[in-house]
């Protein structure tokens, strides 16, 4: 549904989105009432008294104006509940309603103003009635200050340049003049989000990789949201009907085709090989988020542990470092070899064999990473916890166990990483390399090339090599850190030809066809689930837009039905085909065909306003089409378990899938769950012990199965 034009303006807020908070309203409304009845009917006789009139006449008066504001709220709530999504006929007399309700605020200011001015002249009556007084007009003051506030969250600032188009549609955007509007909108659209941006990252320096992050993000949000017509509630409507059709198609599909392999063939046991590498390496990958991470996974012990390998000698490094600028925690510090001597050389000069860059805390730091890898001290060779856009931490350390140097770059933690992540447009990645289309993501190629540059000129790898030099370089990441290690390494494979690389949970959107057929050979990426991330590139969360806005223009139920169905359905289960949503029954073939009331909540610069539903969407040159690194291993929950993943007995199967069942974003409870670092960590745990135990069932005449 468009958002509602009032005084001239659109706002982000519908005409059927006035249930529940008219719902919520009406009950305190009529508790309130209720309060002040039983307060009059009960004190009266008190009310006589200096001033007494005055405190009788404001409760009188204030009980009339809350009837009215009740049957107001009623019938606003009462319309707000015809029609559908796309029908808002039925609801035409919600402006006149919401006219009248705000006119009401004004009596009510103004009569809650005199009655604290009564009361504050120190009326010489009962103490009770006064007292009740007093509540009623602080009650007064909470919700006016709470529709202050309602007010100020659904104002869209670009209201008063959208309300032409809200109704005129895309019909009345033929002329020359309407496009260079609409263009002028889409620019003041940036300019607003840029503003949001800067905002609420205010505290994070304002750089130059910094001022570049605000503008790329402010740029694809603009080019996301500005070109549709619906409020935030009708996208949470159409994410719930959404999940609930991919449900009923899952469950209408017939069965998958097994296909059984042979116990000892040469697919599985790589896919057994790899998953064991894939849950050693996850480790160092989880370690690189340093202690909050391990703080989470063991929130009762976690900061005995961490704390513990500190403990004796954390007096010398108190009284040493309180000598020193607290700034000094900025800089690089050493650690030796011995940890007999760490205090006296814990600010020692660039001669240590390795170190500890940038942060507070960075001993809390490096103990999780101690329990985590359950590596010792020395095997560490560089540390780093520097965080900015485009620079994001990393740790190199000797791992005996499989005889590698490995590199583990952090995922996203911060508001850094965050601008980071949001800086998709694509840019030529330079590698060397025989592939021509070297399209990638620009905020993580960035960032790859700030850790490359740091391993290069600073010596870091050629001095773990200096100490083992038989060993393989590997590399691994989690989530913007799994993109990160993809990037890494590709431009670090011309000179260490054997390099190795697991991302876990990596984005989508990372580079071109052609960088993803090229990195099959030494990338490894493992996906849970439904994990959003290894789906999400701007060209599927255009995708995702444009079956919301088909779902939702076929939708015959009114919004507040399909909302609280949806909670309902996410919270508790149930079967999809108990709530028929779309038009003729639910015909999922339908679904494939656009309707006129999907083309009215798009505006005409939108690359879907025009479209085949079976055709790709056309391609903004800034944002094309992007894939994920290397060979996907997906493990998938076998059974039902807890919706949100809170199932500690969940069995898992794994399996070699191409990146083309990546290519749209499934709805669902564990779409963020299955993206945790703990959850895919648990689920390793299980997949390779069950994948273990079950070697003995060749013996058994069991044969390997997976389903393709």
């Amino acid at each position: 549904m468009p958002g509602m034009v009032l005084f001239g303006r659109r706002w982000a807020i519908a005409s059927d989105d006035l249930v529940f908070p008219g719902f919520f309203e009406l009950v305190v409304r009529v508790l309130w009432w209720i309060g002040i009845l039983t307060l009059y009917l009960m004190h009266r006789g008190k009310l006589d008294c200096a001033g007494g009139a005055l405190l009788s006449s404001y409760l009188i008066v204030l009980m009339i104006l809350l009837a009215v504001v009740i049957c107001t709220v009623s019938a606003i709530m009462c319309v707000s509940m015809r029609g559908t999504i796309c029908n808002p006929g039925p609801r035409k007399s919600m402006s006149k309603l919401l006219y009248i309700r705000l006119a009401l605020f004004f009596p009510e200011m103004v009569w809650a103003s005199l009655g604290a001015a009564w009361v504050a002249d120190g009326v010489q009556c009962d103490r009770t009635v006064v007292n009740g007084i007093i509540a009623t007009v602080v009650v007064s003051w909470i919700i006016i200050a709470a529709t202050v506030v309602s007010i100020i969250i659904v104002f869209d600032p670009l209201g008063g340049k959208m309300a032409p188009y809200s109704s005129a549609g895309p019909s009345h955007l033929d002329s020359h003049d309407s496009s260079q509007l609409l263009n002028g909108l889409k620019t003041a659209a940036t300019s607003v989000w840029e503003t949001r941006i800067k905002l609420l990252c205010c505290c994070i320096g304002k750089d130059d990789h910094t001022r570049v992050a605000f503008s790329s993000t402010a740029e694809l949000f603009s080019t996301y949201f500005s070109d549709t017509d619906l409020v935030p509630s009708d996208i949470a409507a159409g994410l719930a009907l959404l999940h609930q059709q991919q449900d009923n198609i899952r469950n209408n599909q017939e069965p998958a085709q097994v296909v059984c392999h042979a116990p000892g063939s040469s697919q599985e046991a790589d896919l057994d090989a790899e998953l064991e590498n894939c849950h050693h390496y996850m480790q160092f990958a989880a370690a690189a988020y340093g202690w909050p991470l391990y703080i989470y996974r063991n929130p009762l012990t976690g900061l005995c542990r961490i704390g513990g390998d500190w403990l004796e000698y954390s007096g010398i490094i108190t009284a040493y470092c309180n000598t020193i600028p607290s700034t000094s925690w900025a800089q690089v510090i050493h650690l030796p070899r011995s940890p007999k001597v760490l205090g006296l050389q814990v600010c020692r000069s660039r001669t240590t064999d390795y170190d500890l860059v940038g942060g507070d805390q960075l001993n809390c730091h490096f103990g999780s990473i101690l329990h985590t890898t359950g590596l010792q001290y020395r095997d560490f060779i560089h540390v780093s916890f520097h965080d900015k856009v485009y620079e994001l931490p990393f740790l190199v350390a000797l791992d005996h166990r499989k005889e590698s140097v490995v590199v583990a770059v952090r995922g996203t933690m911060s508001l850094q990483d965050v601008l980071t992540d949001l800086s998709a447009e694509s840019e030529v990645l330079d590698v060397e390399c025989e592939v021509q289309d070297r399209l990638a993501h620009k905020g993580i190629s960035q960032a790859a090339r700030y850790v490359y540059q740091r391993l290069i000129n600073d010596g870091i790898l050629s001095q773990a090599f200096s100490i083992a030099p038989e060993y393989r370089l590997v590399i691994v990441g989690h989530s913007l850190g799994g993109g990160a290690a993809a990037l890494l390494a590709t431009m670090l494979r011309a000179a260490y030809p054997q390099v190795r690389c697991y991302a876990f949970s990596p984005p989508r959107g990372l580079w071109s066809k052609a960088l993803q057929e090229y990195s099959q050979s030494f990338i490894v990426s493992l996906v849970l689930g439904k994990d959003v991330i290894p789906r999400l590139s701007v060209t599927n969360l255009e995708d995702l837009k444009r079956r919301i806005l088909r779902v939702v223009a076929h939708c015959n139920k009114p919004k507040y039905k399909i909302l609280l169905h949806g909670l309902w359905y996410e919270l508790f289960g149930g079967n999809p085909n108990n709530l028929p949503t779309e038009l003729d029954g639910g015909d999922q073939e339908v679904l494939t065909q656009p309707l006129l009331g999907e083309q009215s909540l798009l505006t005409r610069w939108s690359p879907a306003y025009s479209f085949s539903s079976d055709s790709p969407l056309d391609s903004s040159p800034k944002y094309p089409p992007l894939y994920p690194p290397g060979r996907i291993i997906h493990l998938q929950e076998e059974g039902a378990s807890g919706r949100f993943g809170c199932c500690s007995a969940a069995h898992y199967s794994a399996k070699w899938s191409h990146e083309a069942e990546f290519s749209k974003i499934l709805i669902g409870p564990k779409m963020l769950t299955d993206h945790m670092p703990d959850i895919l960590m648990r689920a390793l745990d299980s997949v390779v012990s069950d994948r273990a135990a079950c070697v003995s069932c060749p013996a058994q005449g069991v044969s390997s199965v997976d389903v393709a």
